[in-house]
């Protein structure tokens, strides 16, 4: 076991700042394929419905699901060197992805890069759940969530600029490449600590089973209601991250610069303050009373249905970019203070796991489910609608945002009395 001197200040600052960067890379090679869609499309003569596959289920259900077994090798070996293997693997295969001359082989490429992906957040969350007290750590994963929109703008202004003066397949080799020089970075300088010396508890010698895991969870209906909001909360986030460019592109007739431009400062600035402004307030709230660590997340998803009428009923492409503000600022309030939650209803060598099932309920219901859910509709809806189906497809998929209130003001109602109860479970096993 590691010494406690591990956790030093300056250790817990650059640890997480390099989790931001390997975060951000995440999110570059995971969200570059948006920005480049209708040049695909056209290249490769894909429909909506392949191209929400490709962007949907074909990253989602490997993403998710090898999620879990990577996590309990992270609850039970070196978290470090599980994400520094897994950043290589996603990085390489984004650039690969360049390289491909129809629609399988891009299948194929994207579901290495999510194979690669899943050993990301799941042992980085357990990581800095080591290096960070219960008190700072919605805090501390808002502000490692800050990475999803930092890569969404890189990524849309890389992919945006090079797709328009080089193509797209250039656009994948430039943004992978870098991410196998980071991966050796963090193994070489990231530092692995003792699991719970924060908290002054003591792991366990035996790791759960993945069956009592789930079942651990399950029984926690704060988590279940948290998981079920962040879904569809996600289902509507990643729809329009995902169909965003296309929908510029088609009904406002802007170049691939001009939106990657546009969005990635929208994303990037609004995203990032919602993430760090989430969690700051989640932890700022929930110290007088623990329950609006998650209605905080309830009323500002609430907040956005009718600015989405603003964004897709507008005729004018910068009325309809201005309205986007407030839904990216206010729809990442749930990131950080999820995943911080989730940490504190599980047990010390389920952490990483509890994480993984937390991220597959999440991305198979949004990042699966949401961009599939548009391209179908879209496709349905193109005899009636035309070139402006995807307006009205995208639209429909933002009152989602309603169904997602409900689960989080549940799961707020529920939590004090949950979190409680873990710690006495810990306690009682400690003894």
């Amino acid at each position: 076991m590691n010494t406690p001197s591990l956790v030093t200040p300056s250790a817990r600052r650059y640890v997480l700042g390099i989790l931001v960067v390997v975060y951000t890379f995440n999110f570059i090679d995971r969200q570059i394929l948006s920005i480049l869609m209708q040049d695909i499309k056209e290249e490769l003569g894909l429909s909506d419905s392949a191209l929400g596959l490709l962007s949907g289920f074909a990253f989602a259900m490997f993403y998710a699901t090898l999620g879990i077994p990577i996590a309990r090798l992270a609850d039970r070996g070196n978290r470090r060197n599980i994400i520094a293997l897994c950043l290589a693997l996603w990085s390489g295969m984004t650039a690969l992805s360049g390289l491909v001359s129809n629609f399988w082989q891009l299948l194929a490429a994207r579901v290495g890069v999510g194979i690669g992906e899943a050993g990301c957040t799941p042992p980085a969350n357990a990581l800095l759940s080591d290096y960070y007290p219960p008190e700072q750590r919605a805090t501390a994963f808002g502000i490692y969530a800050m990475g999803i929109p930092f890569g969404i703008l890189f990524g849309f202004l890389a992919g945006g600029w090079i797709n328009e003066y080089f193509g797209w397949r250039w656009a994948f080799c430039v943004v992978g490449v870098p991410g196998l020089m980071l991966a050796l970075l963090v193994r070489l300088t990231v530092r692995e600590p003792a699991r719970g010396e924060l908290e002054q508890r003591q792991a366990n010698t035996s790791q759960p089973g993945l069956a009592e895991t789930l079942r651990h969870l399950m029984r926690k209906r704060a988590f279940v209601h948290l998981a079920l909001g962040g879904g569809l909360t996600a289902f509507v986030g990643y729809s329009w991250i995902i169909w965003m460019p296309a929908f510029l592109i088609r009904s406002h007739g802007m170049s691939s610069g001009a939106v990657g431009t546009a969005l990635g400062l929208i994303i990037g600035i609004a995203g990032a303050v919602g993430i760090a402004l989430g969690g700051y307030l989640a932890d700022r709230f929930s110290r007088r009373d623990r329950r609006w660590a998650l209605w905080l997340v309830c009323v500002a998803i609430l907040i956005n249905v009718p600015f989405a009428f603003g964004v897709f009923l507008s005729e004018d492409p910068d009325h309809a970019l201005w309205f986007m503000v407030v839904p990216f600022l206010l729809g990442n309030f749930w990131q950080g203070t999820s995943f911080a939650q989730t940490q504190g209803l599980a047990g010390l060598r389920m952490r990483a796991v509890a994480a993984a099932v937390l991220l597959f309920i999440v991305n198979i219901i949004g990042l699966g489910a949401g961009p599939q859910f548009v391209g179908i509709a879209s496709d349905l809806l193109q005899a009636s609608q035309g070139q402006e189906s995807l307006r009205y497809a995208l639209l429909l998929c933002s009152l989602f945002n309603l169904w997602a209130a409900v689960h989080f003001f549940i799961a707020g109602r529920i939590l004090p009395t949950e979190l409680d109860a873990q710690a006495a479970e810990e306690a009682l096993a400690a003894r």
